[in-house]
């Protein structure tokens, strides 16, 4: 009888159980996608694994750990992965689409065309099925068939600029230049606030040597992408074809401000600082060519040509040495190097030069030994950066033209960032990490996160940032342990509220946004308020509710394709709430204002959220990201003087990209 009554109570307990694994999964799976919103790949594969070992049936888990992959270039096992998922489930166009995108990148270009029309068989006008299908056709050069499809894309999305520009490089390989030109302007027409449209006209210009359009074209580019060093860089050699030198230079200056380690800008602009006889100058940049690139035998010949006329004779014979090592036939490096040693002293080694070059000739005028030996200097005024031709030591560096391995694609970085132009700086959280910036902006420093770093102590220091990184491996490893530390602490000590405070941060870190509410508003009901609890809350609880609509499924690609500008609703203004909280308890804290405003701008507020971010820039005259923000809201609200007066502030004190909003709406 007992037996009889454990059993059936352990059969009415069943659907219960199943349910709560059910929730489980569910909650698990969430998670994991948060992970992937935040880019946090290696986290997400962590807890897709656990779906996956709990219900290994299901093909989400197996399409979303493939896209994690992805994202890490590991193509090979996300081609596992969505292998697997098209067999539990063969008919999600986006599974063979990614599928196809891996393949791609593999080079496996039959496969990868066989996954795009099953993609395009379930789901027929995703232009980015469309767009890839046409991509691997170029790569393999296929030039007719990628017309075809980019054509029948064109056919129901007639305003996709990007189909534009790939049917005008289609174009550009099969030699019709007009049609190239007349596609880049219909990308143009379309879009015409993207630099990439207005830099494939100019390239397509360059091409037909229609300069003065094309530098037009690139001024545009430099506009809308002033942080890109290819932009100046792309629009110096234009410059220099029409003569302008003293333009060219500044634009290599100023690709070089941007991104100091390029090799074009370096490499050119020490062959025109050589043109203008500036060659101490010269001689930095060709240093700077081989520190990058150590075996450029064209830049070690210019250095030496450089050594040689700034009397370090020494130091141009080693490179002239390099230099005949690698083209044993070059006649000018001899002569230069006779020339050096000669000036150096050393009259037997220049005499052996100088012999060298007189059989070299003889052989060339009695045996017919001809220079193609190593080639001749072509007549073009440019180079491509593959060419090892040495004759073409003194010629302006271009990029190889060979189509790049680009593919169009929803799942690369944030969704939430696709077709986004202009954004607000996003709101400040306090956590252990921060990404490293180029341009470091101002500090970020509030005299109470110290103290609670006191209260805390915490072997790493609690910071204030908004610019959060993704958590490597070992990092994702500590903070499941210190969550493991804490549990034990607020079970020893469960009116110490910190403990909570710290298990909640360690929470959202790893992702698990439910369990940080769930510690941060049993610290609320404990009855202990701090500023601290209710600013993590707020930034918590602002996190669960964009990754809540950004994970909205949509059965055709798994995403929203747009990221909403306004969501109005009770959630966004218990943020808001939490963030009043901080405001009365630290009147001082400009970064409570700063995300409230953000909050506010969220709600469409501008006009209230430009007080809170004049409220966070009085308390704090250098906090550029308040100043940025301040001034997009004062655009969106119609004063563009104001705004761009702020964004100019912004600038200054460190945010680069605020100069191109400038332009923008300077121009409009």
């Amino acid at each position: 009888m007992n037996v009889r009554r454990a059993l059936i109570t352990f059969l009415m307990a069943l659907p219960l159980l199943v349910c709560n694994a059910q929730l489980n999964t569910a909650r698990v799976m969430d998670i994991g996608r948060n992970a992937l919103y935040f880019e946090d790949y290696v986290l997400s594969i962590q807890y897709f694994n656990k779906v996956i070992d709990a219900k290994p049936f299901l093909h989400e888990p197996y399409f979303f750990r493939g896209l994690a992959k992805y994202n890490l270039d590991d193509f090979v096992g996300a081609c596992k992965d969505l292998s697997v998922a098209i067999e539990k489930n063969p008919y999600v166009a986006r599974c063979y689409q990614l599928r196809g995108l891996c393949l791609a990148h593999m080079d496996s270009v039959a496969a990868a065309e066989k996954d795009f029309a099953m993609a395009i068989k379930y789901d027929p006008q995703n232009s980015n099925i469309w767009q890839n299908r046409a991509a691997v056709a170029m790569n393999a050069g296929e030039w007719d068939r990628a017309s075809v499809v980019i054509d029948s894309l064109l056919a129901f999305s007639p305003r996709n600029s990007e189909a534009y520009m790939m049917r005008a490089q289609v174009a550009i390989n099969m030699g019709d230049t007009v049609l190239a030109e007349s596609m880049s302007d219909m990308a143009v027409k379309y879009d015409g606030f993207s630099p990439d449209v207005y830099e494939m006209r100019a390239m397509i210009r360059s091409a037909v040597g229609e300069y003065q359009q094309a530098e037009a074209d690139f001024d545009k580019v430099v506009e809308l992408m002033p942080s890109r060093s290819s932009s100046y860089i792309n629009r110096a050699l234009v410059r220099y074809h029409r003569n302008n030198l003293r333009g060219a230079m500044e634009d290599y200056d100023m690709a070089l401000y941007v991104e100091p380690g390029s090799f074009y800008a370096h490499y050119n602009r020490g062959l025109l600082r050589m043109m203008l006889g500036d060659d101490d100058l010269a001689l930095e940049d060709f240093g700077k060519v081989l520190e990058i690139d150590e075996d450029n035998t064209m830049a070690r010949f210019n250095r030496a040509l450089l050594r040689s006329n700034t009397g370090d004779y020494k130091g141009a014979i080693e490179d002239y040495d390099r230099v005949i090592a690698d083209y044993p036939n070059f006649e000018y490096a001899y002569k230069c190097r006779a020339e050096a040693k000669r000036k150096y002293g050393d009259t037997k080694g220049a005499d052996a030069d100088e012999r060298w070059l007189l059989k070299r000739q003889l052989d060339i005028y009695n045996n017919g030994v001809a220079q193609t030996e190593e080639y001749s200097a072509d007549k073009d005024k440019t180079r491509k950066r593959s060419d090892e031709n040495v004759r073409n030591y003194n010629k302006m560096v271009v990029a190889d033209d060979k189509y790049s391995k680009k593919f169009t694609t929803e799942y690369r970085g944030k969704v939430q960032n696709r077709n986004v132009f202009v954004e607000l700086e996003p709101m400040f959280v306090l956590t252990y990490y921060k990404k490293n910036e180029e341009l470091e902006k101002v500090s970020h420093f509030y005299e109470p996160v110290e103290e609670l770093n006191a209260l805390a102590m915490v072997e790493q220091p609690i910071l204030l940032t908004n610019a959060e990184r993704a958590l490597a491996e070992k990092e994702v490893e500590r903070h499941f342990a210190y969550i493991d530390v804490r549990s034990k602490s607020i079970a020893d000590e469960p009116a110490v509220t910190i403990h909570r405070v710290l298990r909640a941060i360690d929470c959202y870190l790893v992702k698990d946004m439910e369990a940080a509410m769930s510690d941060l508003n049993a610290v609320e009901a404990i009855g202990e308020k701090n500023w601290y609890l209710y600013f993590v809350r707020s930034y918590v609880r602002f996190r669960m509710l964009e990754t809540m609509h950004i994970n909205e499924v949509n059965d055709a690609d798994g995403y929203n394709t747009m990221h909403e500008n306004a969501l109005p609703d009770l959630d966004y203004r218990l943020v808001k709430a939490d963030l009043d909280r901080v405001v009365e308890m630290k009147p001082d804290f400009a970064y409570a204002y700063f995300n409230r405003a953000n909050v506010l701008a969220k709600l469409n507020d501008f006009k209230s959220a430009i007080v809170d971010y004049s409220k966070a820039v009085e308390l704090n005259d250098r906090f550029a990201e308040a100043y940025f923000n301040r001034g997009l809201a004062k655009i969106y609200t119609g004063n563009t003087e104001g705004g761009v007066s702020d964004l100019s502030k912004a600038g200054e004190l460190g945010m680069f990209q605020a100069y191109n909003i400038i332009k923008r709406f300077m121009n409009r």
